[in-house]
């Protein structure tokens, strides 16, 4: 499950910023765009790496499935991480807008960012991010906004949306909704809501479908999940 809006606020500093962004020991790692041959591995290491995380079980590895064929999706910023012939990490990226009062701007946002678990801290979603921060802005985007943690997302040039007058669609200002500017003043006079789109939202009967294409994972209820479903 991508978390959004005050759901990740309470899980900013949960399990998983515990084991994929604490201290890392780096390692080789070969970045290259996604390929039509890798969709299977990619979403297998989607899967291992939010399996139980937020809820039991997981929908992230159908959202990277499903985004493939969405308008939104930016295929050049869909990137995956090599480690000895293996993919082990990947991230995507999604058009998504501001929506002001008299104007749309077009931004961008990146999620799910997916590390398998064994080689977690070890600096492979930092490069992720790192790269396509760079490719995004030689595309000429003006931003990029996402829900994640503060603490974390700062050291890539992240800032609060509160600086800009940017809210959720609620109209709330959210500790964790962060952006980062492409270029100076890509958000000068640009105000309004974030709108990370409909790409996000899973059918859950199509969860179920979907998941019996993979081996079988038991679902567990843990204390450090939001949901419990």
């Amino acid at each position: 499950m991508v978390i959004v809006g005050k759901h990740f606020e309470q899980y900013t500093y949960g399990r998983w910023f515990d084991h994929e962004y604490g201290e890392e020991h780096t390692m080789d790692i070969i970045l290259r765009l996604e390929e039509e041959k890798d969709y299977g591995a990619v979403e297998n290491l989607t899967r291992e790496a939010f399996w139980n995380l937020y809820k039991p079980g997981c929908d992230e590895h159908l959202v990277i499935h499903n985004m493939r064929s969405a308008n939104k999706f930016i295929k050049e910023l869909d990137y995956v991480a090599i480690h000895n012939n293996e993919i082990v990490g990947n991230i995507v990226y999604a058009k998504s807008k501001i929506i002001g009062t008299i104007k749309e701007y077009e931004v961008l946002t990146f999620g799910p960012v997916s590390v398998l678990p064994m080689y977690q801290k070890r600096g492979i979603g930092k490069k992720l991010i790192n790269h396509t921060i760079k490719k995004a802005k030689e595309m000429k985007f003006i931003a990029i906004i996402i829900y994640g943690n503060s603490k974390y997302y700062e050291r890539f040039g992240f800032k609060n949306t509160k600086e800009y007058e940017i809210t959720d669609m609620e109209g709330n200002y959210n500790n964790a909704l962060m952006v980062l500017e492409l270029f100076p003043g890509a958000l000068e006079n640009i105000n309004g809501r974030f709108f990370e789109g409909e790409i996000y939202k899973i059918n859950k009967e199509e969860l179920e479908t979907f998941e019996k294409r993979f081996s079988y994972k038991e679902k567990l209820v843990l204390d450090t999940q939001i949901f419990k479903e």
